[in-house]
């Protein structure tokens, strides 16, 4: 295999057909960072739906506090 600077090989199986697709690194390290994020938000989603997680209200007086003694 050539080795190209900042680009990642990624390997995809469907259907057993093999596939390889080539990105940049930066490309695979935002696509990672969003499937983060994804998997947060759908973790969040499943939380307020048991009714667990934190009252609105709460956060943003916490947040105030932090902001507050940051600036001081």
């Amino acid at each position: 295999m050539v080795k190209i600077p900042n680009i990642v090989p990624i390997t995809d199986l469907r259907q057993d057909a093999k596939a390889i697709v080539m990105v940049s690194v930066e490309d695979y390290e935002h696509s990672r960072n969003e499937l983060e994020l994804m998997r947060l938000l759908a973790r969040g989603q499943k939380e307020i739906e048991a009714g667990a997680g934190y009252d609105l209200d709460a956060v943003l007086a916490e947040a105030d506090i932090l902001l507050e003694d940051l600036q001081a």
